[in-house]
């Protein structure tokens, strides 16, 4: 027994030095709130520190000594270790990180996807635009006779203007059509996502699929001459909507890309790396028609003009592009 205090004592007297300048210097960073306000040649001490700290434990462990010495170094060594290795950040600091940076970075990662799922989506624009121009009653084959309530090749000029301007008369219905448009184009942004892995065929279709409703929309309002004054209706709030679910088919294409070519990886290691990414980005998609949900319920039937309406939907298209596309971490570091 006397032996092994012996032993204790001399060990204490090699290193115990380090053990209190750690102690010291967690008690600063403790004190003042973080890693920030450190010195620089403290925070290059720290992780030398720790190392030596966490080797005198597994030492004093190896040699049995007192109880009271190792648990000293257990809860020093873990203390230290979420500042060397612990997360640096908040979480308003994550939070401002994922919406500055990894968003913007997984949505631009999948740019080739995106191109395909817009051209997706238009192509089905001017497949139902088409048909319904040519012949009205395919119309009914994309959008449910129940749901157009009266907005349809039947419906004269003048009760199709009043849909879009939100008179009185049609408030509750134009509300109602709105709201099926904004559960529409979620449920096709999350079945898009969802479906992806299918080999990238329900994504596909289902962008095709939303085109042709859009399309035969407008078609409907073009041939009474209202075509200009619908796409304002639709835009001021369309523009965030579609690009939302162009995001979701591109996140779902990505997926299903991954399967079919996988790589040197094994399937479904790459279906749950691209699924991952997607998630990212699909945050982001939920963020999108929360935002258009608001433009939707408030700018639209609040802003009657149709100049503003375009304005508004060309600013929107501007802003997330900036947002998705310029680079601003890169522009950050450079200054």
């Amino acid at each position: 027994m006397a032996e092994l205090q012996l032993k204790s004592h001399r060990f204490r007297q090699e290193r115990e030095g380090d053990w209190r300048k750690l102690e010291s210097l967690l008690n600063k960073i403790e004190r003042k709130g973080g890693l920030r306000r450190i010195p620089y040649q403290d925070l290059l001490a720290l992780p030398v520190l720790y190392r030596s700290t966490l080797s005198s434990l597994s030492v004093a462990r190896a040699m049995s000594l007192d109880r009271a010495l190792t648990d000293y170094l257990e809860g020093l060594c873990v203390r230290a270790y979420f500042f060397v290795y612990g997360p640096r950040t908040t979480l308003l600091g994550r939070v401002r990180r994922f919406f500055l940076d990894q968003w913007s970075a997984a949505v631009r990662g999948l740019w080739r996807e995106t191109l395909v799922a817009g051209l997706l989506t238009l192509l089905g624009v001017a497949a139902g635009y088409w048909l319904t121009h040519t012949e009205p009653d395919w119309f009914y084959a994309f959008i449910p006779k129940d749901l157009a309530n009266g907005r349809d090749p039947a419906a004269s000029a003048q009760a199709l203007r009043d849909t879009l301007y939100d008179t009185e008369a049609v408030k509750q219905p134009l509300t109602l059509f709105a709201a099926f448009l904004f559960t529409h184009n979620a449920q096709i942004a999350i079945f898009a996502f969802a479906l992806g892995f299918a080999l990238c065929v329900p994504t596909a279709m289902l962008m095709i699929y939303n085109g042709l409703m859009l399309g035969a929309f407008l078609a409907v309002f073009a041939a009474k001459g209202l075509g200009f004054e619908a796409g304002g209706w639709l835009m001021i709030h369309g523009v965030t909507e579609l690009f939302a679910v162009t995001l979701a088919g591109a996140a779902g294409f990505r997926i299903g890309w991954s399967v079919v070519f996988p790589g040197r990886r094994a399937r479904l290691e790459a279906a749950a790396e691209a699924g991952r990414h997607g998630a990212t980005v699909m945050v982001g998609v939920v963020v999108m028609l929360m935002v258009a949900g608001a433009l939707e319920g408030v700018g639209r039937q609040l802003i009657t003009d149709d100049l503003a309406r375009y304005a508004i939907a060309l600013a929107s298209a501007l802003a997330w592009a900036v947002f998705y596309y310029v680079p601003w971490r890169k522009l950050r570091v450079r200054r």
